[in-house]
């Protein structure tokens, strides 16, 4: 039976990268709520100019018209099969919602946790460095430059510590996920749909867990 892989990562846990590896290589769509929402900024259609009235007026999308946004886009031919959902469902509602469109596309829900420590997590995101002439990315504690501070290709050029990685505003962003997402977990572990998987290995072993799982 065809799926519809819920895939759950706080932020650093690397799961924008996994799901671009899946697509790339098995060919299942990767459908991103947040990418979604930025394509109807300049859409010209009725749900996307009901969502550009609610952003410009400030006020959050509800849980009723992000799923049928979801709904829409995951009415196309590229997701007539197994497809990931990235960023949805975020709530309760919104899973109860997926329930009732996984029964009208005939396909079961697999959720999968890529599972990192909080302190991994840290590290990760407070360590990262990145390089503004190459774009290349360091981090302090895994993967830090020959000398410090410095792009290994650009010698002349310091590296970088982008603003949403400081150990305060980490932190909170941290918190804000486990919040967030621990009913959600609750939820699909009580109907034994949750599987975890190790994110502390290297970015291909990770990928072949997922793999077999997909």
């Amino acid at each position: 039976m065809n799926k519809i892989i819920v895939l759950i990562g706080a932020p650093g846990a690397g799961k924008g990268t996994q799901a671009r590896l899946l697509q790339e290589r098995l060919g299942v769509p990767q459908i991103s709520t947040g990418d979604i929402f930025r394509e109807m900024k300049n859409a010209d259609t009725p749900l996307a100019k009901e969502v550009q009235t609610i952003m410009s007026a400030g006020k959050l999308i509800s849980d009723d018209l992000t799923y049928k946004i979801v709904r829409e886009r995951t009415a196309r031919e590229d997701c007539r099969e197994t497809y990931i959902l990235d960023g949805y469902p975020r709530t309760g509602v919104q899973a109860e919602q997926l329930e009732e469109l996984a029964r009208e596309q005939n396909k079961e829900i697999k959720a999968i946790l890529i599972d990192i420590p909080v302190d991994n997590l840290q590290k990760r995101m407070t360590g990262r460095r990145s390089c503004s002439v190459c774009g290349e990315i360091y981090n302090i504690y895994f993967k830090p430059p020959k000398n410090d501070n410095v792009c290994d290709f650009h010698p002349d050029t310091e590296l970088t510590h982008r603003a949403d990685d400081y150990e305060e505003k980490v932190k909170v962003r941290l918190a804000t996920y486990e919040e967030m997402t621990k009913p959600l977990l609750d939820y699909y572990e009580k109907t034994n749909r949750l599987t975890k998987v190790d994110g502390t290995g290297e970015v291909e072993e990770i990928y072949k867990e997922l793999a077999k799982i997909v």
